[in-house]
């Protein structure tokens, strides 16, 4: 899915609705599910027509990424919600909560540009446990990505202990900054993350 964060058209507004959605991980529909188990399930229901469809094949471990803030027990992680329906649709192959935060970190959604933290800032920020297997692949999992500095910043950390493992990210939504080039909110891509210096830019 995508979103536009500042919409002026009822589509765009509709989508930085179901972007809160999924971000409290809300109940919808009839009967009611929640938001990451309805995404999952429609992503089952599509997959052969997905262009990532090979990043869900259920052999993939799904690693969640940690928030930007310190976990506190009981708190909402949208992302681990997210890997955990995919393991229930069968679309990866177990879910390993491995990375944590040491520190905290700005949330970049609502940082202004200069102040996003990078991805060496977010790779410094989290700590990673080994696991007791080496897997075949990683799959990382987030609910909503930007501009990606998160997600490189968790790879890169990952690959610290698993070096030579594929790592590949999947996120349920991205963020479409200029709505000029927003399409609607079922938009499924396929695209990659680029390091320029400190800076991050994904494509599409």
């Amino acid at each position: 899915m995508s979103y536009t964060p500042r919409p002026t058209t009822e589509p765009g507004k509709n989508s930085k609705n179901i972007m809160y959605c999924l971000k409290s991980n809300s109940l919808l529909g009839h009967p009611p599910i929640s938001t990451t188990e309805r995404v999952s399930s429609r992503i089952r229901e599509c997959l052969d027509e997905l262009p990532f469809r090979e990043f869900l094949d259920g052999l993939a471990i799904a690693v969640p990424i940690p928030k930007s803030s310190l976990a506190k027990p009981g708190s909402l992680w949208v992302p681990l919600m997210f890997a955990n329906a995919l393991k229930q649709e069968g679309l990866v192959g177990d879910v390993l909560a491995c990375l944590s935060r040491s520190h905290a970190v700005n949330k970049s959604a609502t940082s202004a540009p200069g102040e996003r933290p990078t991805a060496l800032a977010h790779y410094e920020s989290i700590r990673a446990e080994r696991a007791l297997i080496t897997p075949e692949k990683f799959l990382l999992v987030d609910d909503v990505i930007t501009r990606g500095a998160t997600m490189l910043g968790c790879a890169n950390r990952l690959y610290d202990l698993f070096p030579g493992v594929p790592i590949m990210g999947f996120a349920a939504m991205r963020t479409i900054s200029d709505e000029k080039e927003f399409a609607g909110i079922t938009a499924p891509c396929r695209g990659c993350i680029t390091l320029h210096g400190s800076q991050t830019s994904r494509v599409p």
